[in-house]
């Protein structure tokens, strides 16, 4: 209980001046713990100057250069014959199918070769008939001429059995030819491969009747094949035959076929406005005909082009830059790029060959960064990170 004047009663302790002394101890713990920790580790590593970043360098090295046009392009093959009947006859067997690969020499079709056969016979037997005749007037004529020298038989007579001997001998001639022609056509009624290749199509079947030309199969043959490079108009100025082409293609990965320029086709339209580079070669590679090549047409040639690699240069306000290492920095160096070639790019200006580039970390610098460099794969032991601790059980 209070008494009046709020004082309480004598003897009882004073709250409102503990209470004060309270808060004032405990502002005084609060203002000393903010000063230790202002001055402590975490004040100091804040303050302190960023690390070194870790990076690798490249020489910038004078090389020589090519200057490709790159397309995609269509394989076609050199050869494709369309392979016809010789002998007009009805298909009595077909050999092949679609797909099939085929020798040169080996049965496609066959014709029925009845009547080729029977006129082949009959050929063969006019020319026996003639050379027995012919042999018979041989014999005449030995006598004939016997019977000439001893005076019994006139001159005449021996010139109209000479003259008999050389007609028969012209008649066996036509003779064996006409058998060559039958026999010939006979063996015209077995229609083979004019090529190694493939079966693409197969027209005829067993029982249709075929004439002379008429076609039995379509051929392809990969052997010799040729590409159609479509280049735009621009390119056309730097295009000429004889230019060195190299062509690789997704059927078979890795192998590159070495090639020149044959041809140059303007293909100009309204539609089209391309032109048509021509490239023949021996398909020792193994492309097949309707797919698609990726070729590169070496159009010129630079010898000592400063180049680095295409990491080694990065983008930044002010353009296309490559870091320079010197003395423990990396400067920022404006350049301009060329040519590509092979995961290097050619450095037009900005450089003039045997500087220090960075490699790998370019793309975290700044300009006059403080740099360490590492050779490419390793990091130093600080950077490694240490062997995980067993959990406690």
């Amino acid at each position: 209980m209070t008494t009046k004047g709020g004082r309480g009663r004598p003897g009882a302790p004073n709250f409102g001046h503990s209470r004060a002394r309270l808060l004032r101890s405990c502002a005084a713990l609060v203002a000393a713990a903010a000063l230790a920790g202002g001055c402590g580790p975490k004040a100091k590593k804040e303050n302190a100057a960023p690390a070194p970043v870790l990076v690798t360098v490249v020489q910038a090295r004078p090389a020589a250069l090519e200057i490709t046009e790159n397309t995609v392009g269509t394989l076609e093959p050199l050869v494709d014959p369309k392979v016809g009947a010789e002998v007009a006859g009805r298909i009595t067997k077909v050999f092949t199918r679609a797909g099939q690969r085929v020798n040169k020499g080996d049965p496609l079709a066959l014709v029925d070769d009845t009547d080729p056969a029977i006129q082949q016979r009959a050929d063969a037997a006019d020319v026996r008939r003639i050379e027995a005749l012919l042999e018979q007037q041989e014999r005449l004529v030995k006598r004939q001429e016997n019977l000439v020298q001893r005076g019994f038989i006139s001159q005449n007579a021996l010139d109209d059995a000479i003259a008999q001997r050389s007609a028969l001998r012209e008649q066996l001639a036509g003779a064996r030819a006409r058998a060559a022609g039958g026999m010939s056509t006979l063996s015209k009624t077995r229609i083979t491969s004019p090529v190694d290749g493939t079966v693409e199509v197969q027209i005829v079947a067993p029982g249709d009747y075929v004439k002379v030309g008429d076609p039995i199969v379509r051929m392809i043959s990969n052997r010799r094949m040729r590409a159609h490079l479509p280049y735009p108009e621009s390119a056309a100025s730097r295009m000429k035959p004889g230019l060195p082409v190299r062509l690789t293609s997704p059927q078979q990965p890795g192998r590159v076929i070495e090639g020149t320029v044959d041809d140059i086709r303007p293909s100009l339209t309204e539609v089209s406005r391309a032109v048509d580079v021509i490239v023949r070669f021996d398909n020792a590679a193994g492309f097949l005909a309707g797919g698609t090549v990726d070729a590169k047409v070496v159009v010129a040639r630079k010898e000592g082009a400063i180049v680095v690699p295409e990491t080694s240069v990065v983008m930044r306000p002010a353009g296309k830059v490559v870091y320079v290492v010197a003395e423990g920095r990396a400067r920022q160096r404006p350049v301009q790029t060329g040519a590509k070639q092979g995961g290097t790019v050619e450095i037009t200006t900005g450089l003039e060959g045997g500087e220090s580039v960075v490699l790998d970390g370019a793309g975290f610098l700044t300009d006059n960064a403080a740099v360490t460099v590492v050779e490419a794969g390793a990091a130093p032991a600080a950077q490694q990170p240490a062997p995980a601790s067993k959990p406690a059980s």
